[in-house]
């Protein structure tokens, strides 16, 4: 059975970039992945100024509505970087916090979907034809996660 998700207050909420989990990555706290990730669109570039503003964002939504901004510059390579950015920071988050990670452990091995209908890339759309990245980043995290329990196991 395919697990859908989407809003942070729905069921598998937690699984969404908005869920107020915070993470520490890079020396930093942000407030959820949501921020962290809005905010690496801009390192290095001429609008890396907004990042302590992202940084700062009473909300999750708040932090995406300054990291989509169409008239800011983004970094050069971020088409480049963004999954591989999005994948850490959801591991950190899944990492740090044991109560989602028991969440998303226990989803076994069912597909992970996020059920955007307005995201083709990250989600699947309003068709379901999307790219589902975040899905698959969780699946991937997922799997990780086992990898790293399994190791703790053998070494304790």
């Amino acid at each position: 059975m395919t697990i859908y998700f989407y809003k942070a207050w729905q069921p598998y909420g937690c699984f969404s970039n908005f869920s107020l989990h915070e993470i520490y990555i890079q020396g930093t706290y942000w407030p959820t992945v949501e921020h962290y990730y809005q905010a690496q669109k801009f390192v290095g570039s001429i609008d890396a100024v907004i990042i302590p503003l992202i940084h700062a964002a009473a909300t999750p939504e708040e932090a995406a509505a300054l990291g989509r901004c169409s008239t800011r510059q983004l970094r050069r390579d971020w088409d480049l970087v963004k999954t591989q950015i999005m994948r850490e920071a959801v591991l950190k988050k899944f990492l740090t916090h044991a109560d989602i990670r028991e969440v998303l452990l226990t989803t076994g091995d069912e597909i992970l979907v996020e059920d955007s209908s307005t995201d083709y890339f990250w989600g699947c759309g309003d068709n379901k034809t999307g790219q589902n990245h975040l899905g698959k980043i969780l699946i991937s995290v997922r799997e990780e996660i086992r990898k790293l329990l399994s190791l703790t196991v053998i070494y304790e």
